[in-house]
């Protein structure tokens, strides 16, 4: 039985297929709105494998000249980000155990060769709120680890509907997506995955 650390919390199929329907509903029409861009990194400008959006009061942004950091608004188009859709706040009431709402839903789109190494969340200014995540699409392997980026890690498979919360003793522990799993999903048209995480930035 694989055993995850202190404050990981797995939700197998927490959304069945009816909702994830609706959910990606919502997203295409976030991503109508504030197009897909690619992320690069701090300093080298190094194009990251996921392309992004945002939805809610801000969004969480990344490039080589300015770094990691939230803005209220879309980096190419300038324009706020769109409202963050009710079904992604009813969730956010249904798991996260936290009383203040959301304020950013980052939507990670992976190709079905896209990966993300092992990192921290920890660009927001309160850790007391989790950071709640939703898989829509291809399977992928999750990875999770300690607070130190050589801690032991443990892997596990997430499965469209899935959620995920990363909380408490948890809060700050490194994680990461090592492969998606091509063909295992029906939901998204052209494969790939989506991932939704949604966070409190402020206090």
């Amino acid at each position: 039985m694989l055993v995850l650390p202190k404050g990981i919390r797995h939700i197998p199929g927490y959304l069945d297929r009816e909702r994830q329907e609706a959910v990606l509903a919502e997203i295409r029409a976030v991503v109508a709105e504030a197009p897909l861009f690619v992320p690069t990194m701090p300093k080298t400008g190094k194009p990251m494998s996921v392309r992004m959006t945002n939805c809610g009061p801000l969004g969480w942004v990344t490039d080589k000249e300015r770094g990691y950091r939230y803005q209220p608004t879309h980096p190419a188009t300038g324009k706020p980000w769109p409202a963050m859709p009710g079904i992604l706040m009813d969730i956010w009431s249904e798991l996260s155990g936290y009383a203040q709402e959301p304020e950013a839903c980052l939507v990670n789109y992976y190709t079905d060769e896209a990966k993300m190494g092992l990192h921290q969340d920890r660009d927001e200014k309160d850790f007391s709120a989790p950071v709640l995540s939703l898989s829509l699409g291809n399977a992928c392997l999750f990875r999770v680890g300690g607070k130190n980026r050589n801690d032991r890690t443990v892997s596990f498979r997430l499965e469209s509907g899935d959620a995920v919360i990363i909380g408490g003793e948890g809060r700050l522990n490194f994680h990461g997506v090592d492969r998606i799993y091509p063909d295992t999903s029906g939901l998204l048209r052209n494969g790939g995955r989506i991932n939704l995480t949604m966070r409190r930035v402020n206090s």
